[in-house]
């Protein structure tokens, strides 16, 4: 496991934007997929993108288009990820997670039992 701490979440107006960030340090950066989940009360936690080791990135259908993840592996034991949010929706409103699984390759996807590292969460409100 790794250390992952998530930043950035605020109350926004739909159709407003809103760019999150996850620190991650301990290993190299390379060997690690990184992804992002989010869960609203009473469900299950979502996917919503991942970002592999080389910059590979998957978005779950409803966040197509409108988010952006990337990363920044520049420092050799931390990785900057960030997920650029845009066009955002009441619907998007959830405690946005930050996860990361040992792998250069997000073979588990948007599954969370694949990530045995998370986030404590940071909340992401939009209003309508």
């Amino acid at each position: 496991q790794v250390r992952v701490v998530e930043s950035g979440g605020e109350t926004v107006k739909a159709g407003g934007s809103q760019r999150l960030s996850c620190a991650e340090s301990g290993s190299p950066a390379r060997d690690f997929c990184m992804a992002w989940f989010r869960q609203t009360e009473g469900k299950e936690r979502e996917g919503v993108a991942t970002i592999a080791g080389d910059g590979t990135t998957h978005y779950e259908d409803s966040v197509k288009g409108r988010f952006i993840l990337s990363r920044d592996n520049a420092q050799d034991a931390q990785i900057t990820m960030t997920l650029q949010m845009n066009s955002l929706k009441p619907e998007d409103t959830a405690i946005y997670y930050c996860a990361a699984a040992r792998g250069a390759y997000c073979y588990g996807g948007l599954h969370s039992a694949y990530y045995d590292s998370w986030g404590q969460g940071t909340k992401v409100t939009v209003s309508p």
